[in-house]
């Protein structure tokens, strides 16, 4: 089993990207084995050490800078490489070397690439910033149209086991009735499925071109880091990058 994931879309031939798995690092159980998270618990060692494996597994052109995910909607742009803030949940570039990167565990991670390859960005979507606009003020960065950007939804919880209470289904369709479709009744709560509600938003702001989706980090426990599934885990990483 490998321990990258690399996106099902038509990336320009100057864009890499990739998810990394729980496979190939060096860290211990609970973290076992490539935590790429410092926040976690984790020995700081082991994990500076995944992150330079991380680095050479991937062809890397540097290290990342590593947000401080809040699930919030902030954006860091790493245009010219001086940022006084990491405490963000998305990073946009149109340099070339920058690595844009963001760690999930069960949240959402989306990748961002204009179709002329000129412009990246990566998306940590939690409920709570996926309804809050963290897409949407990610594509907001970027300069070519909403229609000439493309999407892939990377690893997150599958729609059979994302249980939430009313209160999340409200928070959706307070922006939009359309979005109560990406919820179905589970007893006296709902499963939500987020990937639908990203590509609904992704469509309303007028990109199509969405791929990917098709995983589930609870249940895939052998791939996986998952937070609602193991509590004390480790985290993984989505990264994008522009070549020379």
């Amino acid at each position: 089993m490998n321990s990258l994931i690399f996106p099902d879309w038509p990336q320009p031939s100057n864009i890499s990207s990739c998810s990394t798995t729980r496979l190939g690092g060096v860290s211990l159980a609970p973290f076992d084995s490539l935590n790429l998270g410092g926040h976690v618990g984790d020995d700081p060692v082991l994990v500076s050490e995944n992150r330079s494996l991380l680095q050479k597994l991937a062809g890397l052109p540097q290290q990342p800078l590593w947000l401080q995910q809040v699930h919030g909607t902030e954006v860091v742009c790493l245009n010219n490489g001086d940022w006084e803030n990491t405490r963000a949940d998305a990073v946009y570039t149109n340099q070339v070397g920058q690595v844009c990167t963001i760690m999930t565990a069960d949240c959402l991670p989306v990748l961002f690439c204009s179709k002329d390859g000129q412009e990246v960005a990566a998306a940590h979507a939690g409920w709570r910033g996926l309804c809050d606009g963290v897409l949407e003020n990610t594509a907001a960065q970027f300069s070519c149209p909403k229609s000439e950007i493309m999407a892939w939804l990377g690893p997150a919880i599958g729609p059979e086991n994302f249980e939430v209470g009313i209160e999340v289904k409200e928070a959706f369709i307070k922006q939009s009735t359309d979005l109560a479709s990406g919820f179905v009744p589970y007893g006296e709560k709902y499963l939500a499925d987020i990937y639908l509600l990203a590509r609904k938003k992704l469509q309303a702001i007028g990109i199509s071109s969405i791929y990917g989706g098709s995983f589930c980090t609870v249940s895939d426990k052998n791939r996986f880091f998952s937070y609602r599934r193991e509590g004390k885990t480790g985290r993984m990483a989505s990264l994008i990058w522009i070549n020379n």
